[in-house]
């Protein structure tokens, strides 16, 4: 999809140095995915305690061992 946007061009520069990609496009899209995937992440931590899990947690340990 083309999309005009305004964007810092000091700013974008940085980002793609920093990145190691070769393209501006790259830059942005890499920049895209490592939001989604921070935002899923900290989503998920909010979770941590709110969820009752009806397993044993010792059993399922000695499985693996």
């Amino acid at each position: 999809m083309r999309t005009t946007i305004d964007l810092p061009e000091s700013l974008l520069d940085e980002a793609q140095r920093l990145c190691g990609v070769k393209t501006r496009t790259a830059t942005l899209v890499l920049a895209l995915q490592r939001l989604i995937d921070t935002k899923r992440i900290e989503d998920l931590r909010s979770l941590r305690g709110k969820l009752k899990l009806d397993i044993d947690l010792e059993r399922s340990r000695k499985i693996r061992d």
